[in-house]
């Protein structure tokens, strides 16, 4: 039995790396992919001073995994090429514990930005899976946009989301680069800059 507990041991923590910022990164399958993209992402961490944009230190790798930020931030494996595809998406998740941790203020953006943008369509690749998420998201993509703009320069964070407007949530995307100004006020008005 105390053998079986060392092995299991030993598997979870090769299954894990530490990168920095005391950001635990694991595998969920401890695929080749996988394992890829838990490098890249440790790498990632240790290039750029992501300090501000990190609000919970445990990051799971999963190959079969739609990117989500809760209940543990989880990031796919199709990014393995481009590193800023890769540093845009665990900022986006990143920010969506910001955004829990500041309820009361995120939903009364997300009230207003409602009424600036009445017609925002959902599901499909345009929006997000319903009215709410779609109007959450122009928040969390609009503070993406801007942490890239810092971690990489305007021109690539712009590269990068005109990527965005091509791959998902294609509205958003392309929104928050036409109306950046509009979601300035509505983030600063609200308290949710970072």
């Amino acid at each position: 039995m105390r053998h079986l507990g060392f092995a299991l041991i030993v598997t979870m923590l090769s299954n894990t790396a530490a990168g920095q910022q005391g950001v635990s990164i694991a595998t969920a399958h401890d695929s080749e992919g996988e394992n890829r993209t838990r490098a890249q992402l440790a790498r990632l961490l240790s290039a750029y001073d992501l300090d501000r944009w990190i609000f919970t230190t445990a990051v799971i790798i999963d190959e079969r995994a739609i990117p989500h930020s809760h209940p543990v931030l989880t990031l796919h494996t199709r990014h393995t090429d481009n590193d800023l595809h890769l540093l845009s998406t665990f900022v986006h998740e990143e920010i969506h514990w910001h955004l829990v941790a500041k309820h009361d203020q995120t939903q009364a953006a997300i009230s207003e930005v409602m009424k600036v943008f009445p017609s925002a369509p959902t599901g499909g690749a345009e929006g997000a899976r319903d009215a709410e998420s779609t109007y959450l998201h122009l928040i969390v993509n609009y503070l993406e946009f801007q942490a890239m703009k810092e971690l990489v320069g305007d021109r690539q964070a712009k590269e990068v989301f005109d990527f965005w407007t091509t791959d998902h949530y294609t509205w958003i995307y392309r929104t928050v680069l036409s109306d950046e100004e509009k979601l300035a006020e509505v983030v600063t008005k609200h308290g949710l800059g970072i």
